[in-house]
């Protein structure tokens, strides 16, 4: 049974289980609701809730546990020299995980059958996954192919035994809110303490995530840092990376690339957004407003790749042929302004947006006061307005300014891979998360630097951009002013 079904039958099941018990306590309450404690609904969703979310629950942990186990299990087919090497037992087991797949899905395209899958061997493997049109990155070696085979057996097992363990917890659900549903209980309670606990799961899981990702990036790049030299790392000045030894991994070229195209960025996005708000808040009128803002956050739902195919194909081009070459400043199509310019182009709606609301929402009070001392449309713009909307639009500017640090598509495209240090903004450079793509980008061994330079990089670009988000808090809090 797939993981879909599964949840299809626990949410009909908890649909029953409404419909139960909401008749059951009108009927018990002789069809008045007025004596029960709650309304008739919550005793349905008691029931809903009971029948639903023990099941699921039941389902993460489960979803959890097993793989867990499942590796366990698996520890005598993974050979000697590589069971001690978590990296490589983590690609081993990503390639069992891979052939058991593909088989499976030889044997629902009916290319061979379970009985077969299970006993075949690995110079046939390829050719019934080819039939399958099932590709795979290497050869199958006999160590792989026992252990998918035996994977498949325990995870249709957990798969039963997850099937059967949700379907009698939902059933169990729904059986214990029938027999607590009475007149007198009080179902509305449940109900909200049982949301409220999902809520506070649902932000818990959120903290969690955060703290992973930090924790997985400050491992690494310890890690990292045991194989490299800190001082190297932060103050070199070469980026030079070698697969074979004698690496220069310098962050200050690509730190200086991610720096200058935020900030052409900035110059292009900050003047533009804000600029466009103060029209739109107010000197637009409210049917040339509805038609202009939701054309300008368009830009924000094109997809990065398309904006790096603008930047490729018409930007690049047109600074190179109108003034790059024209100026002596170069003849590269990638550069800095290059992608600068269209990131600052993506920036827009966003900074607009952001201030629009901010503008709007300074008190009308406040320019009727203005207007009352006989001060211009314009003098209560800049004296009156952006002073009280300021920190807020500070504020967007700042994460704007996080967003353009962390753009990777657009660089690729529009400024090319060159770690340079460099004044010249029609010089091709590169940002820090171009290089985290391609330091992790093929066939690469976990255990050398220049592959764990990725997470060490990604760990500064985090505190980069959590610096910036907090400054960018710290000064919306600190100068806002609260209005009646």
């Amino acid at each position: 049974m797939s993981f879909f079904t599964l949840l299809l039958i626990l949410l009909v099941i908890g649909i029953v289980g409404f419909v139960l018990c909401r008749q059951r306590v009108l009927s018990l309450a002789a069809n008045n609701p007025r004596s029960l404690h709650s309304l008739p609904n919550y005793y349905g969703w008691h029931a809903f809730v009971m029948a639903v979310v023990p099941a699921v629950l039941a389902l993460a942990v489960w979803m959890i546990v097993q793989p867990l186990l499942v590796e366990r299990q698996l520890t005598s087919f993974i050979p000697a020299e590589i069971r001690e090497d978590p990296p490589a037992r983590t690609l081993f087991m990503a390639d069992v995980r891979r052939v058991a797949d593909g088989l499976n899905v030889a044997i629902e395209r009916g290319v061979i059958t379970s009985e077969e899958a299970a006993t075949m061997p690995p110079e046939q493997v390829r050719g019934a996954l080819a039939s399958a049109r099932v590709a795979l990155g290497g050869e199958v070696s006999t160590a792989v192919l026992d252990a998918a085979q035996d994977y498949r057996g325990f995870a249709a097992t957990g798969a039963l035994g997850r099937s059967i363990l949700a379907i009698l917890l939902s059933l169990a659900g729904v059986v214990y809110a029938f027999r607590m549903t009475s007149p007198q209980f009080r179902a509305r309670n449940r109900v909200e303490f049982v949301v409220q606990g999902l809520l506070i799961l649902a932000s818990t899981i959120a903290i969690l995530t955060t703290v992973g990702i930090v924790l997985s990036l400050l491992t690494e790049s310890l890690r990292f840092f045991t194989l490299y030299p800190i001082q190297d790392f932060f103050f070199g000045l070469t980026w030079s990376p070698n697969f074979r030894g004698n690496s220069a991994l310098g962050l200050v070229p690509l730190l200086w690339g991610t720096l200058y195209i935020s900030l052409v960025a900035m110059l292009v996005a900050v003047p533009i957004g804000i600029f466009t708000a103060i029209y739109l808040a107010e000197y637009a009128h409210p049917r040339v407003r509805a038609v202009i803002k939701p054309l300008i956050e368009v830009i924000a739902g094109i997809p990065t790749v398309v904006f790096g195919l603008f930047a490729l194909v018409t930007v690049g081009p047109f600074l190179r042929d109108w003034f790059a070459q024209p100026f002596g400043f170069g003849n590269s199509g990638s550069s800095v302004m290059t992608a600068g310019l269209v990131i600052g182009i993506l920036n827009i709606p966003f900074i607009s947006s952001l201030a629009d609301d901010i503008i709007n929402a300074v008190p009308q009070a406040m320019r009727d006061g203005s207007y009352g001392l006989g001060a211009t449309k314009s003098e209560t713009i800049r004296q009156v307005i952006l002073p009280a909307a300021l920190p807020g639009i500070v504020g967007a500017v700042l994460l704007a300014a996080s967003r353009a640090i962390g753009e990777t598509m657009i660089v690729t495209m529009g400024a090319g891979a060159s770690a340079a240090l460099d004044l010249n903004p029609f010089q091709a450079m590169t940002t820090i998360t171009v290089k985290i793509v391609s330091q992790l980008t093929g066939d690469t061994e976990f255990n050398s630097p220049e592959t764990l330079v990725a997470f060490a990089l990604g760990m500064t670009l985090f505190v980069i951009t959590l610096g910036l988000n907090i400054f960018a808090l710290y000064i919306v809090r600190k100068y806002r002013e609260q209005y009646e």
